[in-house]
């Protein structure tokens, strides 16, 4: 049995989603897991969420005789990779990375350079439901205690819209804020 289909079922047999498998320099096998996405669901991956996962594979890990020198289970973390439809519907409304496979060119529109493929912004569904797009400001970010004045114009928004086939990547963007959670509206 493949290294993937392993994985996948033990993960999966646990209730949990395979989010990524790595295999690295040294015999490193690297298994991140999630919860399966539920709307309005709030779970976190613990540590014993990975401890179980780990004792299970190494179990059938031996059974089918795949080497390797240490095996490590953690959770996506706050820069979790999006790779599947299911990952960009749960994220509807975050802020984003993403790198397209090839630069924008002619399409830019003269919205943003022609050669650049890295834009972070909010994710969101386009205008006809069934792709994706990307929608972000160039405007720099208010530094705390900075006045604003009101008669300020704010920049204009950009978007982008793309598909699941023109994205080399797509993460979530790593928002450390050390006063705590905010409930979704106050975000």
């Amino acid at each position: 049995m493949a290294l993937q289909q392993i994985v996948e079922e033990t993960v999966t047999g646990l209730g949990y989603d395979l989010v990524e498998i790595e295999r690295s320099a040294g015999g490193l096998l690297r298994i991140t897991i999630d919860w399966p996405w539920q709307p309005g669901s709030d779970l976190f991956i613990n540590v014993e969420d990975c401890e179980k996962v780990n004792r299970q594979l190494q179990f059938a890990l031996e059974v089918d005789g795949v080497t390797y020198n240490r095996l490590e289970v953690s959770s996506p973390g706050i820069d979790r990779p999006l790779r599947h439809e299911k990952d960009f519907e749960r994220f509807v409304g975050e802020l984003i990375d993403i790198t397209l496979k090839a630069p924008m060119g002619e399409n830019a529109a003269g919205m943003v350079s022609a050669n650049r493929k890295k834009f972070r912004g909010t994710l969101e569904r386009d205008a006809t439901g069934a792709g994706w797009q990307i929608v972000w400001s160039d405007e720099p970010a208010v530094k705390p205690g900075q006045k604003i004045s009101k008669k300020r114009v704010p920049a204009p928004l950009h978007a982008l819209g793309f598909t699941l086939d023109e994205l080399q990547a797509a993460r979530l963007a790593p928002v450390v804020d050390f006063k705590g959670r905010k409930p979704k509206g106050q975000a």
